[in-house]
């Protein structure tokens, strides 16, 4: 079934960080009206990058965790700066977090945290061939830096302390896509 969009009578924003939250005055197809609020990056988006040691083995960090407020594993994230490609900051946030650069970096999708309500696209980047390179990085401490076999995929999703959607997400998608190459 294809809905057309709603029409966007009028927009009202103000800064909040590093967003712009957006209160949206919304008519729907079959007329209803409603108001909407909608967080927009004011930024370039992120990558979250799957760093392949070898063809069965992927590098996780463990960093600290703000919204949590405790350390959790995950996959090397961080943001697209201006000028970037969704390559350029997987590479660049690579050899800031785990100390690894790539010679072969496949963006497969953008990935989306919330798109009900906001804007935000995260790249899935899968990076191999790596080799080490540490850049200084805007992390507070050195980050812990754990292979982990894909075979296992299993055991880290239940794990309590790798709980984090995108990584989740990133990590069976390019399972998949690996096992089909």
């Amino acid at each position: 079934m294809s809905r057309r969009l709603p029409v966007i009578h009028g927009t009202a924003a103000q800064d909040v960080g590093p967003y712009r939250l957006e209160r949206l005055d919304l008519e729907f197809g079959n007329g209803e009206r409603r108001r909407f609020e909608r967080m927009v990056s004011r930024g370039h988006g992120a990558v979250v990058v799957v760093p392949m040691l070898d063809d069965g083995t992927v590098l996780l960090v463990r960093e600290y965790a703000a919204g949590v407020h405790r350390y959790e594993l995950g996959l090397v994230k961080g943001r697209i700066d201006a000028g970037e490609t969704p390559e350029q900051a997987a590479d660049r946030e690579l050899k800031e977090e785990a100390g690894y650069g790539a010679r072969r970096l496949d963006v497969l999708r953008g990935m989306t945290l919330a798109p009900t309500y906001m804007s935000h696209v995260s790249w899935l980047v899968v990076a191999r061939d790596l080799y080490p390179e540490k850049l200084p990085g805007d992390e507070p401490e050195e980050l812990e830096v754990i292979p982990w076999k894909l075979q296992d995929l299993e055991q880290l999703m239940l794990r309590d302390d790798f709980s984090e959607g995108r990584s989740l997400a990133a990590l069976f998608i390019a399972r998949a896509w690996l096992a089909a190459r």
